[in-house]
């Protein structure tokens, strides 16, 4: 409380905020010393749903929950030296989803909504439109350069995000056989679990849930297994983890299904890692069995110990996929605690890693009808209430409201008041204009944050499927290889020849 005190009394103070400004300003200088090294590591954070009023919201709950007024709080990922905004539009959509999205921050082309490492091409549910408009990623890209890669997910592991990384696939929503349709299976469409597996041989690591798409029609559940719900769905009937455990077993790899295995595993003898530890998503970190489920940051940490004994170095996907989970239910406290949890990944990541050699980006696949306004004063509760009534209805208003959704409620012929509600509980719905079931994305860019290599390219508004290419120029991978250092450390002589040419006309004009 007393130190709450002298910084409230130092805030008001000139020297206060001009230090600050000035301190800043000096870094800033800094920053003119481009890193330009090659990236060995390159890790993607994919904020899913994370929209800027996220972040900022995000920021202020993060200082609150250690006490602080909040706002003038730093994110990990507001650390970051480089800031860019991403255009999040689907070729065939004004307000992006989760799979189109995906294939461009991933395979670096733009793509249909519901669709996952296909171009623009491929009609989403027609199988028949797959073949021949497959689409690599950068996760492949690295993988064929000799890099270890990882998938770290709080979501299913076969969900939109992570699926556009292995998968070629007309419908987001083909997680196993089981959720296709007959004819698609008979042309010969392959669901996403199976992709995991069978497209990029040995991913090196992947970690999530999803573990009921991977085991025969009604299997039950390793973890709940009385409870209908959670069973296997592949009508195949083939179990994908004895699959994968037969093939790697001369191979240090280790399939774990709960956080106790997870953690007893010694890294240094792991090469390969399967951690699937839910049937479906992992729970809302707010809910989470801390004796069962794996934290993000605990899931990053492991990945990031098995990933870096590469030489050759690594890429890593992680992301906080619910996020997007909270907004669409209106349950702006979920979606925030889950941001919250990703910055503390964010910031795990960067102990462990160095800016000299590691590139991470921080970005999202696009926002919500989130938002927060109203007036309120500093260090106001993030779930807090607007400090006045409306003085249209006369009622009081949360700072939070999202523009549709599940919050939407009337009471004889009213607005809802909502100081009878408990509106800082984990579950609770935050008021909405426009009736719901499920709130809805939002169309406005979201921000890029770099640290690393070539951090500096990503500078300004950019396409979201400029993202890979810019990772894979900065890692030497993929096809900007033109300006990497040859193996004898020199820069080649092609990343010479065009300042030579320009050397040369040059010479030319003056004589």
């Amino acid at each position: 409380g007393i130190m709450f005190m002298i910084t409230w009394l130092v805030r008001k103070d000139p020297l206060f905020w001009n230090t600050w400004a000035q301190r800043t300003l000096k870094n800033a200088i800094t920053l003119q010393k481009l890193n330009q090294n090659t990236a060995k590591n390159l890790i993607l954070f994919l904020g899913d749903g994370m929209g800027i009023p996220t972040v900022t919201a995000a920021r202020i709950l993060k200082g609150q929950l250690s006490r602080q007024s909040g706002e003038e709080t730093q994110l990990e990922m507001d650390k970051f030296p480089f800031v860019a905004l991403s255009k999040t539009y689907n070729t065939n959509a004004q307000v992006a989803d989760s799979a189109g999205t995906a294939t461009a921050y991933l395979c670096g082309v733009k793509a249909n909504e519901g669709t996952v490492g296909v171009s623009a091409a491929a009609v989403r549910s027609q199988c028949n439109t797959t073949q021949g408009n497959e689409v690599t990623s950068i996760l492949r890209w690295a993988k064929e350069a000799g890099k270890s890669v990882g998938i770290v997910t709080t979501t299913r592991v076969n969900h939109a995000t992570p699926s556009a990384a292995y998968a070629h696939c007309v419908d987001r929503d083909w997680y196993s056989d089981g959720e296709m349709p007959a004819e698609a299976v008979q042309a010969g469409c392959k669901d996403i679990a199976r992709q995991l597996f069978e497209n990029i041989p040995d991913i090196d690591v992947i970690m999530g849930g999803g573990r009921k798409y991977m085991f025969p029609k009604n299997q039950s559940d390793v973890e709940y297994p009385g409870e209908k719900k959670h069973f296997g769905t592949r009508i195949d009937r083939r179990n994908l983890v004895e699959e994968w455990n037969n093939r790697m077993k001369n191979k240090n790899a280790h399939y774990v299904w709960n956080k106790k295995e997870l953690l007893s595993l010694n890294p240094n003898s792991v090469d390969y890692l399967l951690g699937l530890f839910e049937p479906g998503d992992l729970p809302y970190d707010l809910e989470r069995n801390n004796e069962t489920d794996p934290s993000l940051t605990e899931m990053v940490e492991v990945a990031i110990k098995i990933l870096k004994k590469n030489p050759s170095g690594f890429y890593l996907l992680v992301e906080g996929g619910r996020i997007d989970h909270g907004h669409h239910e209106g349950k702006a406290k979920q979606a925030l605690h889950e941001a919250v949890e990703m910055d503390r990944a964010i910031g795990h990541a960067g102990l462990m890693t160095s800016i000299y050699d590691t590139m991470t980006v921080v970005t999202a696949d696009h926002s919500h009808m989130f938002n927060f306004g109203g007036y309120t004063p500093r260090g106001n509760t993030i779930f807090g209430l607007a400090p006045m009534l409306s003085d249209v209805d006369q009622k009081p208003f949360t700072a939070i409201l999202y523009g549709n959704g599940p919050g939407f409620k009337v009471v004889n012929g009213l607005r809802e008041n909502v100081s009878t509600l408990d509106y800082e509980e984990n579950n609770y719905k935050a008021q909405s204009a426009v009736p719901l079931s499920m709130e809805t994305h939002g169309g406005e860019d979201v921000a890029v944050f770099a640290k690393g290599p070539m951090a500096h390219l990503l500078h300004g508004v950019h396409e979201q499927n400029y993202i890979p290419h810019v990772m894979a120029y900065a890692a030497c991978i993929g096809q900007n290889r033109d300006h990497c250092m040859s193996s004898s450390g020199a820069s080649s002589l092609s990343a010479a020849l065009p300042s030579l040419t320009a050397l040369l006309t040059l010479i030319r004009l003056l004589c």
